[in-house]
């Protein structure tokens, strides 16, 4: 595509209100591979509102292209909170659980951090763990089902780290959320219950289960409830604290089973 044309492209982004229209602009053109006929699809998905990671077929992750499909959680950025955390606190070969994995983003996050690791990674929602499976692929193992339930017997009492993006905007607040992942990714991943901690207080009362002495549970959470989540930890005797990276707009719990 020539220079005019992709600019022509750009400002029709920028009209539909895009932030990034000549990032975007340039992504769909790769994504369209020369193929007029494939560009006007993709371009069309994007116009009518559809999220662009799901138009391309990958986010951009720590990284890495991690592959989404319509529905399954798009990784953001200040996830990497979460994969900063844990990847202080792993070496080679160690013991991880990727919970509420989505996509799979952290597994491949610390994949490539750490190197080889014993992962598991689960999911509640089976297209997520279909898409997590094709990104982890033979590095891990991607298991279904409700929290701690599906994880193998071997883990338990063994974890080393426990990395965990949760559902946690509270129920009230979804139809405030921006209408990309509002109107188009699947509500399991984003309903975290009234207060936006139900999935939190499952996880800080079987944590302890699974966690070897020392061993810690990395949870991304908001700034605003970050107190909250934290003496939930706290409550159920670990050695909570807050962090927070500012570049990424990242806050996450740090709980860690006493040794």
């Amino acid at each position: 595509m020539t220079a005019p044309a992709r600019d022509a492209l750009a400002a029709r982004l920028r009209a539909a209100g895009s932030v990034f229209a000549e990032d975007e602009a340039d992504l769909l053109l790769e994504a369209g591979d020369g193929d007029p006929a494939r560009l006007r699809s993709v371009v069309q998905r994007r116009l009518g509102g559809e999220p662009l990671e799901y138009v391309l077929g990958w986010a951009a992750f720590d990284g890495h292209r991690i592959r989404v499909t319509p529905g399954v959680f798009v990784p953001r950025a200040r996830t990497t909170v979460v994969v900063e955390q844990a990847a202080r606190r792993l070496q080679r070969y160690d013991r991880v659980v990727d919970l509420c994995c989505g996509a799979g983003a952290i597994s491949v996050a610390l994949l490539g951090r750490v190197g080889a690791l014993d992962l598991v990674a689960a999911d509640i929602d089976p297209d997520a763990v279909d898409v997590a499976a094709e990104n982890i692929g033979d590095r891990g193992i991607v298991v279904a089902g409700d929290l701690f339930a599906p994880l193998p017997d071997r883990f338990r009492g063994a974890v080393d780290v426990i990395a965990v993006n949760a559902p946690y905007v509270p129920t009230g607040s979804i139809a405030m959320m921006p209408s990309e992942a509002r109107d188009h990714e699947h509500r399991v991943a984003l309903d975290g219950g009234a207060d936006g901690l139900d999935l939190h207080r499952r996880i800080a009362a079987g944590a302890g289960e699974w966690l070897r002495p020392g061993g810690s549970v990395v949870i991304e959470v908001s700034e605003a409830q970050a107190a909250a989540s934290c003496a939930l930890f706290a409550d159920a005797g670990f050695d909570a604290a807050v962090e927070s990276d500012d570049e990424v707009d990242g806050t996450c719990i740090v709980a860690t089973r006493p040794a």
